[in-house]
């Protein structure tokens, strides 16, 4: 008798525990978003559209033409290769705690919790960032339609509105907000695309900077930007066929954002996008219509917000499988009896992007703080947090397959790869920038590297049994076996789970 014979024979008689074994992430609600819902919101956290415009402006403003662009196809190459680590977990686990949950099978609870609180950090960050800049755009198309822009009072009026269809987006559900994402950020490429495809009559007008290092300021935005592909893991209980689909969108997503960002920078090397970065930098003062104007800021816009809606379902959903594991408080692992959503983590992250997001709109507008130092900081604190987590991860996956006997030497060479690039950017960050311009990044990645030992040492002596229960995992539940076809235990949260199948009887 096969295998499949005997288990179905064998599930007429057998008798199921009294307490059936359910996934310990079952209520966000299991296998619901398709793989072209995952794939909007691994898409829309890099922002393609914004990129497509940024970094080649960040490529004229440094003088780097067909430098800059192969520095854009490197940073691509680096950050698949870091893809490919990610991949190697997202084949065997789905988790909502992402590279944090993953981190742990390689680097215990300390590696586990550095990249949390890395991760935390850089998706806040961004969120603010993208939020600011989304917020900008409004400003401008505003402006352009002859509203009134200028005072505190529409500064605030604008985020409080941005703040407020963001929430309701995220409440409502992760597949409303996908579908949302993925409908705006394809109008925003389709139309930025259309704008780069045509030579431009007249060249190009933006000021150099002048900044030493313009290569590194390339390669950090390109891997800045490209950073968030795995942002998909974060979903995976709520995906169908996870272990296929989130391993898709992880690979898929680094390579498709990089060919576009490598598009847009020798589109504008090779004479083109004249009239798109005129339109962004210059507005209507160079000719160019207000239609057009106002179209392309609407599309900014869009794909900027996107990205911080994005950013923060990422980011709750973290701060919610800490609160399942009792890292934090249990509270923030509430979810929402109709939509199912971590509300509470929502409300938490929304805020944390809104209030930061506001207070660069009104330093911007008011000479509250330095605005171009404090955008700096937070831009900086995003890239060093994202670099942090990814080298860990990286890292961990190797000595994760090593441990179990399936390395082999691709990974080896991804991962080493990966691990030396992110040390090599972090030096350069530290040396350049923060030795001689900046100290508080410094203050920053001093406290990022040593966030993981601080808060196990702090775990360690007020919650220890919360240590053991760091890296929780969607797992099969009974109603997804046959009876009879496997044996249960206790976990290390003393809830009922899924043990392994018994031996077949011969015959």
């Amino acid at each position: 008798m096969s295998a499949l014979e005997h288990a179905i024979t064998a599930s007429f008689g057998a008798r199921e525990p009294e307490r059936p074994a359910l996934s310990p992430l079952r209520a966000l609600g299991r296998r619901q978003l398709s793989g072209i819902e995952v794939f909007a919101q691994s898409v829309a956290t890099t922002a393609p559209a914004a990129s497509m415009v940024i970094l080649p402006i960040t490529m004229l403003t440094h003088e780097t033409m067909l430098a800059g662009v192969l520095t854009i196809l490197a940073a691509t190459i680096v950050v698949s290769l870091i893809a490919f680590c990610v991949s190697q977990f997202t084949r065997r686990f789905s988790s909502s705690g992402g590279l944090y949950s993953f981190a742990v099978k390689g680097s215990g609870p300390r590696g586990a919790l550095t990249v949390g609180a890395a991760m935390l950090c850089k998706y806040c960050a961004s969120g603010a960032m993208t939020l600011y800049f989304g917020g900008q755009a409004v400003h401008t198309v505003l402006r352009e339609l002859g509203a009134p822009t200028s005072g505190i009072v529409s500064i605030v009026l604008v985020h409080g509105a941005i703040a407020a269809a963001m929430l309701a987006c995220l409440l409502r559900g992760v597949r409303f907000a996908a579908t949302a994402i993925l409908l705006v950020e394809v109008c925003s490429l389709l139309f930025i695309t259309a704008l780069l495809v045509f030579p431009s009559s007249g060249p190009v007008e933006i000021e150099p900077s002048g900044a030493p290092n313009g290569l590194m300021i390339v390669a950090l935005g390109a891997m800045f930007a490209l950073a968030g592909f795995e942002s998909a893991t974060f979903f995976a209980p709520e995906a169908k066929r996870p272990l296929v689909n989130v391993t898709r969108t992880v690979l898929l997503t680094p390579i498709i954002c990089g060919a576009l960002f490598t598009f847009a920078a020798w589109a504008v090397w090779s004479g083109r996008g004249g009239v798109l970065l005129g339109a962004y930098q210059h507005g209507t003062s160079t000719g160019i219509d207000a239609w057009l104007v106002v179209a392309l800021n609407l599309g900014l816009s869009f794909s900027w917000l996107a990205s911080a809606m994005a950013s923060s379902n990422a980011a709750s959903r973290l701060l919610y499988t800490m609160g399942v594991e009792n890292v934090i408080t249990r509270r923030v692992a509430r979810v929402h009896r109709v939509f199912r959503t971590p509300h509470v983590a929502l409300l938490i992250v929304v805020g944390v992007v809104v209030g930061l997001g506001s207070l660069l709109a009104l330093a911007a507008g008011f000479p509250i703080v330095d605005n171009l130092r404090l955008l700096e900081d937070v831009r900086l604190l995003a890239r060093a947090a994202v670099i942090v987590g990814y080298a860990v991860a990286s890292v961990a996956a190797v000595v994760f397959l090593r441990r179990i006997g399936e390395l082999t030497k691709p990974v080896v060479c991804a991962g080493v790869l990966a691990c030396v690039s992110g040390t090599a950017i972090l030096a350069n960050l530290m040396f350049t920038v923060g030795v001689q311009q900046n100290i508080t990044l410094l203050a920053m990645l001093g406290v990022l590297g040593a966030s993981g030992l601080a808060w196990r040492a702090i775990l360690h002596r007020r919650r220890p049994r919360s240590l053991d229960a760091v890296g929780v995992f969607d797992s099969a539940e009974s109603h997804d076996v046959l009876p009879g076809a496997v044996t249960y235990g206790e976990n290390v949260r003393g809830a009922v789970a899924l043990v392994k199948s018994p031996a077949p009887e011969s015959r």
